[in-house]
């Protein structure tokens, strides 16, 4: 694959920024590694980092490289700092940021895929929110949107009795407002979501059965509900370079260590989306917070993601 270090100036934040791109590359006499790429613009996905980490930390410490070569899949990684994929209060826009500008940078700068069938979200702790969080708001972006140990409900680490998360990066985000109820709290845009009745939830091309899909179970997990019920955000569909779509909402996949101290936010979370009729795979095994755990659940995710077969 074609690996890029991107250096650019983001107009939003008002600073220069990085994101890491990988980018299909064919390679056929490539020793120990195969490549392949795909008539057309590639599919997308951004993969989105944690509170300690940045743009590299995903090819630092997995061999996510490795594991997309073979699927012509384009992987973007954008840095945003120890931001919780807020607009914050006291800090910058990142929120806006990550749904708004960086598809657009993204487009100008590389040939991707503009389909809502080729595009996915995925990410890691507090990026496993961002990306729930981007999915929720704008779900006639995304074909599909994961999450590995995400921080997802992230009102309850405010002043936790176990694992608070530390108050200065909560407060330069939030400030002194509440999160529970507003469009930060995943919760909350669930509710909305499957609030508002919508045309039926959009079909992701997954077909092949067990462990692929929404509403499909693996290892110790279980699946969360399935059912009508799929809708959309009041005002998701706004930005006009969004992927393609009705609205309906994306395949969901859910997954966290039994050991990880964010494991029973994801049970909540997961009994949310039962409750709801939301169709979602959810996998929970035994793991930490740690990236043994995500290197291992990345290989799951991209597994599940409905991918079209490659020209290779």
């Amino acid at each position: 694959m074609a690996r890029i270090r991107c250096d650019f100036f983001s107009e939003t934040l008002g600073l220069s920024t990085s994101m890491t791109v990988l980018l299909p590359e064919r390679a056929a006499t490539q020793i120990g590694m195969s490549g392949s790429t795909r008539t057309g613009d590639p599919p997308v996905l951004y993969l989105l980092h944690g509170l300690s980490d940045d743009d590299t930390t995903w090819l630092r410490r997995t061999s996510v490289e490795r594991y997309v070569a073979p699927l012509g899949l384009a992987v973007v990684m954008p840095q945003v700092a120890r931001s919780l994929y807020a607009d914050q209060e006291y800090g910058s826009q990142y929120w806006t940021f990550l749904s708004q500008e960086l598809p657009k940078v993204c487009h100008s700068f590389f040939r991707l895929s503009r389909r809502r069938a080729d595009t996915f979200v995925a990410g890691l702790s507090m990026g496993g929110y961002g990306a729930l969080k981007w999915a929720l708001q704008q779900p006639g972006r995304f074909a599909a949107a994961a999450s590995l140990s995400g921080a997802l409900d992230l009102a309850s680490r405010h002043r936790h009795p176990q694992r608070p998360l530390d108050p200065a990066t909560w407060h330069a985000a939030f400030g002194d407002r509440t999160v529970r109820g507003t469009d930060d709290d995943l919760l909350t845009l669930l509710d909305r979501a499957t609030s508002v009745p919508t045309r039926s939830r959009p079909d992701t091309g997954n077909t092949d059965g067990a462990g692929h899909g929404a509403g499909a179970a693996s290892g110790a997990g279980a699946e969360a509900g399935r059912g009508a019920g799929a809708g959309s955000v009041a005002g998701a569909g706004s930005d006009g370079d969004r992927a393609d779509g009705d609205g309906g909402l994306p395949a969901l996949w859910i997954g966290c260590g039994t050991g990880d101290f964010l494991y029973d936010d994801n049970v909540r979370f997961a009994d949310a989306l039962q409750r709801a009729g939301v169709p979602a795979t959810v996998d929970f095994s035994s793991g930490g917070h740690d990236w043994e755990y995500w290197d291992r659940a990345i290989r799951d995710v991209l597994a599940w993601l409905p991918l079209a077969p490659t020209t290779d």
